[in-house]
């Protein structure tokens, strides 16, 4: 009953759908560590109960050998006996070949004890020794799914730490563009611009009053000419 209890978990544990699990799951690192952690424990109980059912198939296997043995020795006997009790008849004396035939029959009893109980624990064997190759191929799949299982959570693992560290990224883009330095920069660019254009008009501003000054100069000169042509004009007519 145990070993049949251990063989149904084997065979469901081996079917699982590790896929179809993980989907299903909330927290599928926590449910794999889980598993993991199941499986090796029921490993460790299934290889215990198989190796006690192979120990068991071992007693099996001697005692099969020892009653196969006991025939054979009291075959043996018997046949000796059956000589001997040919040899006492042979030469007359008739009450020790009696007793030797007596002896070979209590040997082929014994014989056919030992066939028949080897005969019994035949059965026994063949079906232990199915029983034993079940467990060691059940024992077999649970110990893949188990590299199987630890394979995903490492996986898992990976992928989690993976997308983690690309959220803090995406999060640092985020902080960044609120706060990014190149608006202040061109904010400061454009008042540098405008202090610029401030002092381009200045000196536009004061170059024109100097012009404007020169110009003034000019038509003062101009003036200046004409009064004294025009006092040598008098002059000369005086």
């Amino acid at each position: 009953m145990v070993k049949q209890t251990i063989f149904s978990r084997i065979a469901q544990l081996a079917k699982a759908n590790i896929n179809s699990i993980i989907d299903a799951a909330e927290d599928p690192q926590k449910m794999l560590d889980q598993m993991v952690r199941d499986y090796t424990n029921n490993i460790a109980e299934a290889e215990q109960a198989v190796a006690q059912t192979i120990g068991n198939l071992r007693l099996l296997e001697e005692d099969f050998a020892e009653d196969q043995r006991e025939a054979e020795e009291w075959g043996n006997k018997a046949l000796a006996a059956s000589n001997k009790a040919d040899e006492f008849r042979t030469s007359g004396d008739t009450a020790n070949a009696d007793k030797f035939d007596n002896l070979a029959k209590v040997a082929l009893g014994r014989q056919m004890q030992a066939e028949k109980e080897a005969a019994s624990i035949k059965p026994q064997i063949e079906s232990q020794t199915q029983v034993v190759e079940q467990l060691k191929d059940g024992l077999t799949k649970m110990r893949e799914k188990l590299r199987e299982l630890s394979s995903k959570r490492d996986e898992l693992v990976a992928r989690s730490k993976n997308a983690s560290a690309q959220t803090q990224v995406n999060d640092a883009l985020k902080s960044f563009d609120v706060m990014d330095p190149t608006s202040e920069i061109s904010r400061f660019e454009e008042k540098v611009r405008r202090e610029e254009a401030m002092v381009r008009g200045q000196q536009e501003l004061a170059s024109s009053s100097i012009d404007a000054q020169f110009n003034d100069l000019e038509e003062l000169g101009k003036e200046t000419e004409l009064e004294a042509r025009l006092a040598a004009l008098k002059n000369k007519n005086a």
